[in-house]
């Protein structure tokens, strides 16, 4: 066992390695601390509702398949989106998902009725969201595309304590049977995604309305027409 005389002897003749050894601990230490707190440094979106063009409609399209009729169903989402994290980011997809209305214990059943249906892709509205007051027009901002009667960009890069909203507009290609959303007492309920540039998901479920096409289109004339619209585009362009 070392004596206290010899420890005291063995320090003072090392005193200068002892030196190097605490500066190079010390840096050690402080850049995995940096490390840490970088990595707890991140955004995180907090998703909300806002008061507007927010529902679901799914409409005939007059057409048949298999005796089954066929139906597109559109999605219309007013979203408030606040970093409530530690760190700046933008806003890079946005999802929507649903639960297909299905006959229960079937294998699709157990995929999209309990699990989720995802519609990953935004389409392009045709027109403004908008509603009418008195003699005036409110018109609604979308997130990720430019308003006509109104063009500005909306922000998607928010820093710590920012928020942006405005809305987003999802349209499903043709389908039939039970390949829409399942609702119970006028409503559906939505799962919202949100990825931020970082590869960080941020979710939240919402009740949203389900509407009549006739409904949806009084806070957007051609609602629901925009897969329509491109794929009498491709019709000509292939004539």
């Amino acid at each position: 066992m070392i004596s206290y005389q010899a420890a005291v002897n063995w320090l003072n003749a090392n005193q200068g390695v002892l030196a190097v050894a605490i500066v190079v601990v010390t840096g050690l230490l402080g850049w995995l601390s940096g490390i840490f707190a970088a990595l707890r440094r991140r955004p995180r979106f907090k998703i909300r509702l806002v008061e507007g063009p927010t529902f679901a409609c799914t409409f005939s399209v007059g057409e048949q398949f298999n005796g089954f009729d066929v139906h597109q169903t559109g999605i219309a989402l007013y979203l408030d989106i606040t970093n409530v994290g530690s760190a700046p980011s933008s806003i890079a997809e946005i999802w929507v998902g649903y639960h297909w209305n299905l006959i229960p214990f079937s294998r699709l059943w157990l995929k999209y009725s309990i699990g989720w249906h995802w519609l990953t892709h935004q389409i392009v509205a045709l027109d403004d969201f908008r509603a009418a007051i008195g003699d005036m027009v409110k018109v609604y901002p979308f997130l990720k595309q430019i308003n006509r009667l109104s063009p500005r960009n909306s922000e998607t890069y928010l820093q710590v304590g920012q928020s942006t909203c405005g809305v987003v507009y999802f349209e499903q290609g043709k389908s039939w049977g039970g390949f829409s959303p399942k609702v119970r007492s006028g409503s559906t309920n939505v799962r919202v995604k949100v990825f931020d540039a970082f590869g960080g998901t941020h979710a939240k479920t919402f009740s949203v309305p389900v509407v009549t096409l006739h409904e949806a289109r009084k806070f957007n004339p051609t609602f629901g027409a925009t897969h329509a619209e491109m794929d009498r585009d491709a019709a000509g362009a292939t004539t």
